[in-house]
């Protein structure tokens, strides 16, 4: 199962854009014996600002899977947090049902379009803080990056 990252933005070179390819990089390395990845980042850039023109921008990149081979789990501050091994589970589910490709979706400075949220399979929180997105990209591609580890029994994670 092909995890992708789909990010509003592009984030400078920084710290946290280190973080992020480490932790793919690691999850995709990982994830071979486990039927998972690759895992990627996807930036998408919209020509105006706004949830309206940032959903336009990242509709081409969900429309490119037969239905009930796409999963979609938007970031949303109103979304359910999830223990680290639960999100593993879940991942792990998702491969089992033969989900071809997982996308993780990251919106904008003023969060998803109503409709994107609508349509998203499910929806995963930070917990109740607001994140920089940056920030909010490297959690995520490191709790990606554990989720593997967690199903292949490493003991990279601690309960």
């Amino acid at each position: 199962m092909k995890i992708s990252i789909l990010a509003i933005g592009r984030l400078a070179r920084s710290p946290e854009t280190e973080l992020v390819k480490t932790y793919l990089a690691r999850a995709t390395n990982a994830g071979r014996a486990l039927g998972l990845g690759p895992v990627e980042v996807v930036e998408i850039e919209a020509r105006k600002p706004g949830k309206a023109a940032e959903a336009l921008a990242l509709k081409p990149h969900l429309a490119d899977a037969a239905v009930g081979e796409k999963w979609v789990i938007a970031c949303d501050e109103h979304g359910q947090a999830r223990p680290s091994r639960a999100f593993a589970e879940e991942i792990a589910a998702l491969r089992d049902r033969g989900v071809r490709r997982l996308v993780l979706l990251i919106g904008g400075a003023d969060g998803l379009d109503p409709a994107l949220l609508a349509a998203a399979d499910g929806r995963l929180a930070f917990g109740p803080q607001t994140w920089p997105h940056a920030l909010a990209r490297a959690m995520l591609a490191e709790q990606v990056y554990r989720a593997v580890t967690i199903l292949g029994g490493s003991p990279y994670h601690r309960d």
